[in-house]
């Protein structure tokens, strides 16, 4: 007789849990959301306007206020200033300038940081107050002071150059009269003088950003550099550099942007729209819509172009530090 064993019956298998999604969180968005509102309204809705005003022809005041029709002509106002050989000296004159003005003020904000990095606390604070004084001061007022200085008449370096003996201004410059000299006729004396009066104004802000950078740097590092024999050259470049490029990396974008968009400093200096060889794409814009007769969607068009390479400068360089970053 056989004996049958039961087969165990297989166990039934238990259901999962069903996995609960993630809660989200809206009070972060809630809180932005009136800066997003704020942004939108103060800076991408006249950016939309300028790009809408460049596909039309708008010659007149009263198409403005929306008492006439825009007429739209498409991409005409930019094939005109792409086609126009002017505008290729004018974007050379940009981008040199910028290029100038930025390895200007980040050398020298670099060199005032690190001064102020080695003083004392008491010593640090006055001269740092004393730096950012260029920095507090308006644009305008600082460029009329500017202006003042290389005034043809009364100006001090047209003093300093008439107090020079007759002997060796003739011998240096061929002339012993600075009197009604013009400062800013030349092309190259004027990008020369407006290059000193952005950097004056410009390195204090890199000489405090720095400064509170070299102070988030572990002193046992460069003790460190030091007892291994390196000098001051070799400890900021293999120590206090790396450290600091995501830093330099926002400065250098920054930079870059404002020496772009200088125009109050020209506009002073040049003493209005006259001076064409002197040109960069912001005051051509403004020449350009505002000189009569007034081209308000050809402004707007040059516009455009100047924040398109914005907007790629910055997406370069933002790119890059954070290619380092994840290095």
């Amino acid at each position: 007789m056989s004996t049958l064993t039961d087969t165990p019956k297989a166990a039934a298998p238990q259901e999962k849990p069903a996995r609960r999604r993630p809660r989200v969180d809206r009070l972060p968005y809630l809180l932005l959301l009136p800066s997003l509102v704020i942004i939108a309204v103060l800076l991408l809705w006249p950016l939309g306007q300028v790009v809408w005003m460049s596909f039309h022809k708008l010659n007149n005041v009263r198409q403005l206020r929306g008492d006439r029709e825009w007429p739209w002509i498409g991409l005409e106002n930019y094939v005109q200033i792409l086609s126009d050989p002017f505008f290729r000296t004018v974007l050379r004159n940009t981008v040199l300038f910028a290029v100038a003005n930025v390895a200007l003020t980040m050398i020298l904000g670099t060199l005032v940081g690190l001064l102020l990095n080695r003083l004392s606390k008491r010593m640090a604070t006055f001269v740092g107050s004393c730096v950012m004084l260029a920095w507090a001061t308006p644009a305008l007022t600082g460029t009329i002071v500017w202006k003042w200085i290389f005034d043809d008449t009364s100006g001090l370096v047209t003093w300093l150059f008439n107090a020079l003996p007759d002997g060796l201004s003739q011998a240096l410059f061929g002339r012993t009269d600075w009197t009604g000299y013009g400062w800013f006729n030349s092309p190259l004396l004027f990008f020369t003088i407006l290059t000193l009066v952005v950097v004056w104004h410009s390195f204090p802000f890199i000489a405090v950003s720095v400064l509170a950078g070299l102070k988030s740097v572990p002193s046992e590092l460069h003790e460190a550099a030091r007892v291994d024999g390196a000098g001051p050259w070799r400890v900021f470049w293999k120590v206090t550099f790396p450290l600091l490029r995501p830093v330099f990396g926002i400065l250098i974008v920054l930079s870059t942007i404002w020496d772009f968009k200088v125009f109050t400093q020209q506009f002073v200096l040049a003493g209005g729209t006259q001076d064409r060889p002197t040109f960069m794409l912001s005051i051509y814009s403004y020449a350009e819509a505002f000189s009569p007769p007034p081209k308000y969607g050809l402004g707007a068009a040059i516009a455009v172009i100047l924040t398109v390479i914005l907007l790629v400068v910055t997406g370069f360089y933002v790119r890059m530090v954070l290619k380092q970053e994840e290095e």
